[in-house]
């Protein structure tokens, strides 16, 4: 990454082309499966100018660099309101269609819309190479001699869905073969049109995920170019932009000169953390990595009331404070699953399925823990005890004592109090965890996870990758700004290793 801004290239607006399986419907075509739809600022004011100017040209942007999920299927809940509508409508379809083929004569209109947005969806999973698929397909699936077909109840829906089938295991991915080959054992004409449009819809998705992955690199580099971009404008015009992020990364290195906890076998925790106790007097120099490293973490504290973030990561903010909150319900969830472990022994907690169980307990219960902590460990305290008391006698095992019983809920309850010494010891190892993410990644940092963490394995996981993703981005884009502010930070016999490097 140079360390000086070279000029951007115009930034153009692209309009997406139109996908060729939305085509207009009348009133006989079923809703497509698939996809879900989605002032100048004086120098004193800069975190105000960078919200407003930064945040709407960027956005989108940094979402594309940022964000590596993809489209997944929208299930709605079967009690929801709109659940229902959808299902009572889709359902409305598939009986009018059923009427109209089971009509003397047959009336093949809606079966006719069907098959033209089949078709449409089928042209839109090819790629540009495959001409001779295409072509097939629009022989096979010909609107107009399909039309005439059915004008003289001629229309032959069996083979043409038996055509439709041997398409669609030769255009999905391997994830959708064993769908498809469950679609050829259908009979009912109506149950296999309905099956194929759903499995289509599936496909499309498929291949709107597998679009976005492989732009991915693409889309990401121009997103960087174009936030950096952004953000130079608005420092040409006001050079104290950076005065918060020079703050931030101040005191993180000053922070660096105490004693932190080391990040667990590995030849780079210097990376990780400030010297240790011996080394106190003769302190190895502070990295670039190391800096930023805790000042990323000390985001995850940070004060709501402290108006000076960093002008960097103002986009980033709500990102932040979503992964702090998730941060601190794993702190409660780990410290109520430590507690009650040390009260059921590895009997019950040698089950991944009982585990899980008070994962999904805990988790609902403490929704409300910010606004109401102490009511929200009660219920979570008086649940996991009878759970436990539960479990421990249908396994035909000695159940807790009156005692014992009052101990857990006692245990438990105190969690709510910050200075618990189960819920602080939590913390610091989550906080140690993330720490090591930053510099070993997430897949070695979980190798060897401190005591009380490794029945969370899976949710930090998903926490550290998210943490890397959202710290990731934010230095390809501001790198160079990093860099100059810690080579005035960093000694001189580092100079030549002040340039920041994505972690």
């Amino acid at each position: 990454m140079k360390d000086t801004i070279s000029k951007m290239p115009d930034v153009e607006e692209r309009v997406p082309p139109k996908d060729p399986g939305d085509s207009a419907g009348g009133s006989c075509k079923p809703e497509t499966p698939g996809l879900p739809q989605e002032d100048k600022s004086g120098p004193e004011d800069p975190p105000s100018c960078l919200t407003e100017t930064v945040n709407e040209v960027s956005k989108l942007s940094s979402e594309i660099g940022m964000n590596h999920d993809y489209m997944e299927e929208k299930v709605l809940p079967p009690s929801s309101l709109e659940g229902k509508v959808k299902e009572t409508m889709h359902n409305a379809f598939w009986d009018h269609l059923k009427e109209q083929l089971s009509a003397t004569p047959p009336d093949f209109s809606c079966a006719l819309e069907l098959l033209k947005e089949i078709k449409e969806i089928l042209l839109s999973l090819l790629l540009p190479r495959q001409n001779r698929l295409r072509i097939e397909i629009e022989e096979t699936l010909d609107m107009d001699l399909l039309k005439e077909e059915a004008k003289h109840g001629a229309l032959k829906i069996p083979s043409l869905s038996k055509y439709v089938l041997n398409m669609m295991a030769l255009l999905c991915a391997p994830v959708r073969d064993e769908a498809v080959q469950k679609l050829e054992s259908i009979t009912d004409p109506v149950w296999l049109l309905r099956g194929i449009f759903q499995v289509l819809g599936l496909m499309k998705m498929d291949m709107v995920n597998y679009t976005i992955q492989s732009l991915q690199p693409h889309l990401q580099e121009h997103s960087i170019q174009y936030e950096r971009a952004k953000f130079q404008e608005l420092l040409n015009k006001q050079p104290s932009l950076l005065n918060h992020t020079t703050k931030w990364l101040t005191q993180a290195a000053a922070e660096l000169t105490t004693s932190p906890p080391t990040c667990p076998d590995t030849s780079d925790s210097s990376s990780v953390a400030g010297p240790s106790p011996n080394e106190a007097k003769n302190p190895e120099p502070l990295s670039p990595t190391m800096v930023l490293s805790q000042g990323f973490l000390n985001l995850l504290l940070w004060d709501p009331e402290n108006e000076e973030f960093p002008e960097t990561l103002l986009m980033d903010r709500t990102r932040l404070q979503e992964l702090e909150s998730q941060l601190h319900q794993l702190t409660i969830m780990a410290s109520v699953l430590l507690v009650a472990s040390s009260f059921s022994g590895s009997v019950l907690f040698g089950s991944p399925q009982f585990v899980d169980k008070l994962k999904r307990i805990t988790k609902s219960l403490l929704e409300d823990f910010h606004s109401r902590p102490e009511e929200a460990i009660l219920s979570v305290s008086e649940q996991v005890s009878q759970e436990i008391h539960q479990s421990l006698k249908n396994m035909g095992l000695a159940a807790l004592s009156s005692d014992n019983a009052t101990s857990l809920m006692g245990q438990l309850q105190n969690i709510a109090r910050k200075e618990n010494c189960v819920r602080s010891v939590i913390d610091q190892r989550i906080h140690l965890f993330l720490k090591c993410c930053l510099v070993l990644g997430v897949q070695r940092s979980l190798l060897d996870l401190p005591g009380g963490l490794t029945l969370i394995e899976a949710e930090l996981a998903e926490l550290g990758q998210k943490f890397i993703n959202l710290t990731h981005h934010n230095q390809e884009v501001f790198g160079p700004y990093y860099t100059e502010i810690l080579k005035t930070l960093i000694s001189p016999a580092q100079a030549l290793e002040t340039k920041v490097e994505s972690v």
